[in-house]
């Protein structure tokens, strides 16, 4: 991918190892032929650090975020203070083509378009046991910020991506007659972040943003709602070609065709998750959240497909249209052709510059 590997920066008290790695075209694919596969090798990965609990440290991963612990914050599963030794996971996610692989998508629960200063999930454990913190103990600073400007402030929300769900499953139970059971289950990966009412306050040159870490394994996101003022409209992305049937409304993983959207000159990635029903050939495809999107908003879309042991891609700048008549809905076609991996991956990082 698009990352380089930095020094990283840690006072005396603290070591880091770390488990990331460059993301380089080097594994070869040509008997998975998967999408999962594919997202599986070139996802984030967590950096892992050595702190002493007892005195505390700042960490700072390769992209730059850095946490402040202070001494002696970390609890055990009784809620007893932890010393000696410990490890630190941080996965931090700052870019588009970081969002794409790691299913990391801004949009909150309705569709609507989050700019994006920073995702991270922080983990910690000793000896293989999971760890807690004590709330808001840990100061986090991440590399993005918004500068002060014309009264708007430089306060920015912070959003819980750990969100639970309903799900309700229909049949028939011990003496044939028709039931349902509805169960809650996690949805873990972002696609439903929440407004948590916390902020993370920017410095006035909008090159950092700091907040309080509240909690541990939990996905955190510092971003600011996208007011794209014009008409609504609901988009869905044909793909004339190259469409994988196995595809489903899949919320919470990859699937083997998918569609992504980023706004112009904004740290935003919007994925289209729920699936034309019942479409003719050539109109299969993919549809935003309803009335998501407005009129004349510029980007780029990015629409992959793997299919037969290979993949398939294409990238395509638009400005959304008006819809037809009395429609409510654009249609943006997509012509996916073959790519190799390592075209794939350039792919996904030229969307960190459009």
């Amino acid at each position: 991918m698009k990352k380089l590997i930095l020094s990283i920066a840690v006072i005396s008290a603290v070591g880091i190892t770390s488990c990331r790695k460059d993301k380089q075209v080097t594994n070869d694919f040509s008997d998975l032929g998967t999408m999962t596969a594919f997202f599986e090798a070139y996802a984030p990965k967590a950096e892992s650090f050595t702190l002493d609990a007892s005195v505390g440290g700042t960490i700072t991963t390769s992209k730059g975020t850095k946490i402040k612990f202070p001494a002696n914050v970390f609890l055990d599963a009784n809620n007893n203070v932890v010393s000696g030794n410990i490890k630190v996971h941080v996965k931090d996610i700052l870019k588009p083509s970081d969002m794409i692989l790691g299913d990391k998508p801004t949009m909150d629960a309705k569709g609507g378009f989050l700019r994006s200063f920073g995702e991270l999930i922080v983990k910690a454990d000793k000896n293989g046991a999971e760890l807690g913190i004590k709330k808001d103990s840990a100061q986090v600073v991440v590399p993005l910020g918004i500068r002060e400007a014309q009264g708007q402030g430089n306060k920015i929300p912070i959003w819980d991506g750990d969100t639970t769900i309903s799900t309700t499953s229909t049949g028939y139970n011990h003496v044939n007659a028709p039931s349902s059971v509805t169960s809650s289950i996690k949805v873990p990966k972002g696609v439903n972040w929440i407004d948590m009412g916390t902020t993370a306050t920017s410095n006035p040159a909008g090159t950092e943003s700091t907040f309080m870490l509240d909690a541990l394994g939990q996905w955190r996101n510092c971003d600011a709602l996208l007011n794209n003022g014009g008409t609504r409209v609901t988009v869905l992305g044909y793909f004339t070609v190259n469409y994988n049937e196995q595809t489903n409304s899949n919320y919470t993983g990859k699937e083997p065709t998918m569609l992504f959207f980023k706004q112009k000159n904004q740290n935003t990635l919007i994925k289209l998750y729920n699936v034309i029903v019942n479409a003719p050939a050539g109109k299969e495809g993919l549809l935003s959240y309803q009335q998501s999107f407005t009129v004349g908003m510029e980007g780029t879309f990015l629409a992959i497909s793997s299919k037969n042991g290979k993949f398939y891609a294409h990238m395509k700048d638009v400005t959304i249209p008006a819809p037809n008549g009395t429609d409510n809905y654009v249609g943006i076609d997509f012509i996916p052709q073959e790519v190799s991996e390592a075209a794939l991956i350039g792919l996904i990082n030229q969307m960190n510059s459009k």
